[in-house]
């Protein structure tokens, strides 16, 4: 699939560039022999309590509300595939491959722990799964996050069984039985304990989480750069984000984002036309002169999430689960509390910087306030709208975003019979966090189509060297001032632009300190 380096699964705690690299980019996998030599130990284990005449939890007994149900042993093999078959009920449309593959990594780091019970050869189909680029179809509904993603990972399993659909490496529809049949890959049967071992994990709502960190990281830098391209193009100053005035409020997030605007402005000839004395601009409005703020809130809540998705990284999750002494033990650690919780804390900052970029939008549209430029930008007023309605996509945007900030994380209904009567709901908010991210993206390229025309038409005045630079890459896909014309491409390919991390690159490479 891919000429990217494998990645080693068992030997430590994956890192999040490692889930990236498997999930996005189709890296392979390589098992630990150590771990794979931990996780046969383990089921010898598994295999004494099988045979032990007293009922154990998700060994010989049913599940959820029937765990009191003692399993006889020649209906065992019947008991973990009808778990499976049962669990795999999602509904809804199909979730994106890179989410699928996310789901399939994490689960068998899961299973590499040597906790969880299965046999060597269930860690090594999920390994050849992923390595051939088969990826199950996993519906968007079904998950309440407790006990974890149960259904996502469910649909995963059975897919391993034979049975289900899943996409090839080519992305192309095929049954489980082809697909594996064409790698060569032998379809599991389960055995005691296996089943549940399969579908309790946070892995879904975790998978996203850290996915949508490593975009985060480029969609700040890249608000950044179109909140500097905004100041600079309706004549702002930099003046407030000088380093002696962040220091008076020391906030993490705020510092490296008003140290980006300096260095993006700062050697901006546009900037310093209307720098000292008889600059008239006491103030620019909260949000040009607030971007610090805004955008440092939202680095200070990724930092937060960044810490509960390594410690996830980190954990074994899965009910019952084998301790190091050899004792079988339930617990709720499957249940997506902490990882739900920050899934929702970014959703808001999302919202937030979306929210701020729209107003800078709006400002450099208006003629009362974008300090003589052209109303809405337009060529000819009066005949064209000029970006008048890039900025209604922009506000329609943000209302959606606005209420895909609404936490997910406290609502619960009651399920299975009430004994898992309180749940995460983490998946639903992970879902919608990666429609916000999109949102974003597509706001702050709005924002920064609509500030290279400003650039454009503060002609004779120069941008900087950052600045300049991501106007000429936006000229690259749509093209400068002048009469109206058909402007969804434009905006749809600069979104592409922010998305691909091209606008935070060249910014980067454009600047200097």
């Amino acid at each position: 699939m891919t000429d990217l380096a494998p990645v080693l699964v068992g030997a430590a705690p994956l890192a999040p560039a490692d889930v990236v690299a498997v999930a996005r980019l189709g890296a392979p996998v390589v098992i630990d022999p150590a771990a794979l030599a931990r996780v046969a130990e383990t089921r010898s284990v598994i295999d004494g309590l099988a045979a032990d005449p007293h009922p154990h939890y998700g060994v010989s007994t049913g599940f959820g509300a029937l765990a009191t149900t003692f399993i006889a042993p020649d209906r065992r093999l019947q008991l973990q595939a009808s778990l499976i078959r049962s669990h795999a009920a999602g509904t809804g449309l199909e979730i994106e491959r890179e989410v699928t593959r996310g789901l399939q990594l994490l689960r068998l780091q899961t299973l590499t722990s040597g906790r969880t019970g299965v046999r060597p050869v269930v860690v090594e189909t999920y390994a050849a799964m992923l390595n051939a680029g088969i990826t199950p179809i996993v519906r968007e509904y079904g998950s309440l996050g407790c006990s974890g993603d149960l259904a996502p990972l469910a649909h995963i399993a059975l897919a391993a069984m034979g049975e289900s659909d899943v996409r090839n490496a080519e992305g192309d529809l095929q049954s489980a039985a082809e697909a594996l049949a064409a790698a060569g890959i032998e379809p599991l049967t389960l055995v005691e304990k296996e089943g549940l071992a399969l579908i309790n994990g946070t892995d879904g709502m975790l998978g996203t989480l850290v996915l949508a960190l490593h975009d985060l990281q480029e969609l700040l830098l890249t608000a950044d750069i179109a909140a500097a391209m905004s100041i600079e193009s309706q004549l702002g100053t930099d003046a407030v984000f000088a380093a002696d005035l962040m220091a008076l409020r020391p906030q993490t997030g705020q510092a490296e984002s008003a140290a980006n605007l300096r260095a993006f402005l700062g050697d901006s000839p546009m900037v310093a036309s209307h720098k000292g004395p008889d600059d008239g601009r006491v103030q620019d409005a909260y949000s040009l002169r607030c971007s610090p703020q805004v955008h440092g809130a939202a680095r200070d809540t990724m930092a937060h999430a960044a810490m509960i998705a390594g410690r996830e990284l980190a954990s074994v999750i899965d009910n019952p689960v084998i301790t190091l002494d050899g004792r079988i033990e339930s617990n709720g650690n499957f249940h997506g509390a902490p990882v739900a919780a920050v899934l929702d804390f970014l959703a808001i900052s999302v919202a937030d910087v979306a929210s701020v970029s729209e107003r800078r939008t709006d400002r450099a549209l208006d003629p009362a306030r974008n300090h003589g430029l052209p109303p809405f930008l337009a060529d000819e007023v009066g005949v064209d709208s000029g970006l008048m309605i890039a900025q209604y996509a922009s506000a329609g945007i943000v209302s959606e975003l606005k209420r895909l900030a609404v936490p997910a994380s406290v609502d619960s209904i009651p399920s299975s019979a009430m004994q898992e009567d309180h749940v995460s709901m983490g998946w639903a908010a992970a879902r919608k966090l990666r429609r916000a991210i999109d949102g974003l993206g597509r706001v702050l390229a709005i924002e920064i189509l609509t500030g290279a025309r400003a650039l454009d038409l503060r002609v004779p005045l120069q941008a900087g060297p950052a600045t300049g630079a991501v106007r000429d890459l936006v000229r690259t896909v749509a093209a400068g001032p002048g009469p109206d014309r058909f402007l969804s491409p434009e905006i749809e390919a600069v979104t592409e632009l922010v998305q691909s991390g091209a606008v935070a690159r060249i910014a980067k490479e454009h600047t200097h300190g």
